[in-house]
């Protein structure tokens, strides 16, 4: 080493050393972001998790004045998206929108990546699933339903909402379960999702889905399908009419599909710590929740330690439900 990088060094020490004696923060936390950050969706343009991946993008933006450019990774039910946020730089400048599939693909043998592959900073979003019939339906109530179901041969109930093993899929087998049916008692119809689903219930080939009421809305509002309850801890004030299970059978069972923002596995804490902060200014915004309340989603803010617990507590359900339905590859 030269004379003059010697004393360049010790020069550049000693100010790290000052900066450290005055309590000041690293240039790395007080730089974040210096340049644009990717957000990476694991789903398609224009579903509701890349919706809410781009108010979430585009507030962070507005608050620290760097673009927040939303990627969609899509393929491999979820697994290359969110692949593609576990694998990439823990530095800040790629986070990502973590969803329900995170705890469930590897149950399903579809990859290793579980929730304990990221660095969680806030759970943003939560939608139970609803209990949807036709307008048609002779069952009113939840407790008809599901006194007819129990009635019945199994698979003589038909029901869909995503593909087998989706979060609705399981949502079904959890419900069957809390009334001590076998997992299979409704026939799963597998569909490409919630809005085909539904138009097969509107046209008399099911006789449930399983999806979530903003998703099953547009029939509902058509007077083509009617809700009769949701498998969660409390009503949806934008559905207020629609009871909980356990106001409408005393079961205790709550689930449903989420979302959250993650980053990679290691990400430096002062970066953690100032994302999190910013997650939470986005969603306490009137923007944020303007937005999600016009859509119907519900709003649940989890920070860094509430959304790691929560993920590791759905990945045990997901885990058990997978299983009962012989799901489970693991």
């Amino acid at each position: 080493m030269s004379k003059i990088t010697r004393r360049a060094f010790a020069a550049s020490s000693a100010a790290v050393a000052a900066s450290a004696a005055f309590g000041l923060a690293p240039a790395r936390a007080q730089a974040y972001p210096a340049r644009p950050v990717t957000v990476i969706v694991p789903w398609g343009a224009g579903g509701g998790t890349d919706a809410t991946a781009r108010i979430v993008a585009a507030l962070l933006e507005k608050d620290l004045g760097q673009p927040f450019n939303v990627v969609n990774r899509t393929g491999g039910s979820g697994v290359v998206g969110h692949s593609a946020i576990a694998t990439a730089q823990p530095d800040g400048y790629t986070i990502g929108m973590l969803t329900v599939e995170i705890s469930m693909m590897h149950w399903q043998g579809l990859t290793d990546l579980t929730p304990k592959s990221y660095t969680p900073l806030a759970l943003m979003n939560e939608d139970p699933p609803g209990i949807q019939v036709s307008s048609s339906s002779p069952y009113k109530t939840v407790k008809e339903l599901a006194d007819a179901i129990k009635a019945a041969p199994p698979g003589k109930f038909k029901a869909s909402g995503t593909g087998q093993g989706g979060i609705w899929h399981l949502a079904l087998v959890g419900w069957m379960q809390a009334m001590g049916l076998p997992a299979n008692q409704v026939a799963w119809v597998p569909s490409n999702g919630a809005a085909p689903a539904m138009q097969d219930l509107a046209a008399g080939g099911l006789d449930l889905t399983t999806c979530s009421v903003p998703e099953a809305r547009a029939i509902i509002e058509a007077g083509k399908a009617r809700s009769l309850a949701i498998m969660a801890p409390a009503r949806n004030p934008i559905f207020k009419d629609v009871p909980t299970l356990k106001e409408a059978m005393g079961i205790d069972y709550a689930t449903g599909a989420w979302r959250g923002i993650g980053a990679p596995k290691n990400l430096p804490p002062e970066l953690a710590t100032k994302l999190t902060a910013a997650l939470k200014k986005v969603y306490d915004s009137a923007e944020f929740k303007d937005f999600m309340s016009n859509r119907g989603f519900g709003t649940v803010w989890g920070d860094a330690g509430q959304f790691g617990s929560f993920m590791d507590k759905g990945d045990a359900q997901m885990g058990e439900a997978m299983k009962a339905a012989g799901l489970s590859k693991a």
